[in-house]
């Protein structure tokens, strides 16, 4: 794995993302949080860029970061693809995929396989967590008695919403056929992740998973099983930190969440400025967690602007 320097090194040589006048005359496309997304007739070119989100809001750039994340989930739809189909047409590149076209819905899925996050955060105020009362005397980081899913509204602006089944199926959100599918999916796709990871002392916490409808059948999208989707631990030093109360050791990026929040930011106000320090340990935990995920080192292509640039003129 590359060393704290090494990364220091990348800390001015991130990918941002694309600026129209790279792009030809008339292209449609948008950027979202992390992505910038070309819109073609039935298909979608998705390029994962650099930029690190924390509380819905973008903090600046990681080095790496989009060629980690999107290579992670190629690897993670490989090893799904026959629980659900997923979007994936062709990579063009490390961090740019050719995607089929669907009709996202518009809830986010996560799968809870211990209580920590917002969901903590709830119940330890009292309230439910996505319509679910759990019962009293839970601790913080505890592992469930059996996976949950908790939706969630997916906000262009500000804080996702928590969402019930039942707000779902009443308001139309989805249709209830549908989502049946969706929640029999989703915890397979928890089951196979956790199933995968436990040779290679990870837990899998919490993961998101996003769901869309191509030609009428139900379709993976988005991103699987990454350091921003999902909360990885170490399955060994777990026990003991529990029984202690203190945090699980992980590779997602809650370690960048905690900092925000002893820095008193949760997304509300000006970001704090984030010391060198913070984003070359965020980096390496980045790292980290493709290496372990995938058991290979990760080889940096790292494209520029130019270079991306020159992919999607190909590819349009």
């Amino acid at each position: 794995m590359l060393t704290g320097e090494e990364i220091a090194g990348e800390l001015g040589r991130t990918f941002g993302g694309f600026e129209a006048a790279g792009l030809p005359p008339g292209t449609d496309w948008v950027r979202g949080k992390v992505r910038d997304i070309i819109r073609l007739p039935g298909e979608l070119i998705i390029s994962t860029t650099d930029r690190i989100s924390a509380f819905d809001r973008v903090l600046g750039e990681l080095p790496f970061k989009g060629e980690i994340l999107n290579t992670l989930s190629l690897h993670w739809f490989a090893l799904t693809g026959d629980i659900l189909p997923n979007h994936i047409l062709e990579s063009l590149s490390p961090r740019t995929v050719r995607v089929r076209r669907c009709r996202v819905l518009p809830v986010e899925v996560v799968v809870r396989g211990y209580l920590s996050g917002s969901a903590w955060r709830d119940y330890e105020a009292g309230r439910e967590i996505s319509g679910l009362r759990l019962p009293p005397g839970l601790k913080e980081n505890q592992k469930l008695p059996q996976p949950l899913i908790t939706p969630s509204t997916k906000e262009d602006q500000g804080h996702d919403r928590p969402l019930s089944v039942e707000e779902i199926l009443r308001t139309g959100l989805v249709e209830g056929k549908v989502w049946a599918q969706v929640e029999r999916a989703a915890l397979a796709l928890f089951e196979r992740g956790t199933r995968e990871l436990a040779p290679r002392n990870l837990l899998l916490a919490d993961t998101k998973y996003e769901f869309g409808l191509y030609q009428g059948e139900l379709i993976l999208a988005d991103e699987i099983h990454t350091p921003d989707s999902s909360r990885f631990w170490f399955a060994d030093s777990y026990p003991g930190l529990f029984e202690a109360s203190r945090p699980p050791q992980g590779i997602d990026k809650e370690y960048l969440r905690r900092w925000l929040m002893e820095a008193g930011f949760m997304g509300n106000g000006p970001v704090p400025f984030i010391p060198p320090e913070v984003w070359i340990e965020t980096a390496r935990r980045y790292l980290q967690a493709y290496e372990l995920l995938t058991g290979g080192p990760f080889i940096p292509h790292g494209a520029g602007k130019e270079e991306e640039a020159a992919v999607l003129r190909a590819a349009l």
